[in-house]
């Protein structure tokens, strides 16, 4: 028997990963084994995930809650899976589906069952990340047709724009000129100053 790890991921580092490591705990895997990512799960360019890998050994044990914690792409996690088992000759063990532990059923039947419902399971995973995706791109739209504005909001126009507008455009002082006087970047200052001739005409 070799040594016992645990994988914990979460998309943001708002989101809680007690649930996560109250399940790790309760399958008695050492604390100090457990290795966590806080990012999405669109690939395994992880950095915790990849030391884990590289600490992994012939017949150590890998416990995870659910198999969107280990990835949400569907190739991905079937060639991980593989490299986890066959490469690096681990057992795993996915808490949330019984099916997905490789301690049992490694007669030809155990493995084809745990094969299918694998990539089911991958699939699914893939298809909500891309319908949380898509919801988002929804609310986004939803939200711009209310009138919400993304993005920093602008600062008031200086009380002296009008002025030193009238200026530049009277070619009395250059535009980095007139966008120091407005406390501005010569970017923004040529951005406002289009949208102040555009209204103003």
């Amino acid at each position: 028997m070799g040594d016992i790890y645990g994988y914990v991921r979460v998309s943001t580092k708002d989101q809680n990963e007690d649930r996560q490591l109250i399940a790790l705990g309760e399958a008695e895997v050492p604390r100090k084994n457990i290795f966590m990512d806080k990012q999405s799960g669109k690939d395994f360019n992880r950095p915790r995930y990849n030391c884990l890998v590289k600490m992994l050994k012939e017949d150590d044990l890998l416990y995870i809650k659910s198999i969107d914690r280990l990835g949400r792409n569907y190739e991905e996690i079937l060639e991980q899976w593989r490299v986890l088992t066959k490469e690096k000759k681990i057992d795993i063990v996915v808490l949330d589906m019984p099916l997905l532990d490789t301690r049992k059923g490694k007669d030809l039947m155990g493995t084809f069952l745990s094969d299918i419902v694998l990539q089911v399971l991958s699939f699914v995973a893939e298809n909500e990340r891309r319908n949380i995706r898509q919801r988002q791109r929804e609310g986004i739209e939803a939200a711009k047709l209310r009138g919400v504005r993304f993005g920093r909001p602008l600062k008031p126009m200086p009380e002296n724009f009008e002025q030193v507008y009238n200026r530049w455009e009277e070619k009395e002082i250059s535009g980095i000129e007139a966008a120091g006087l407005c406390g501005m970047s010569a970017s923004t200052f040529y951005r406002r100053a289009k949208k102040w001739r555009d209204n103003v005409r």
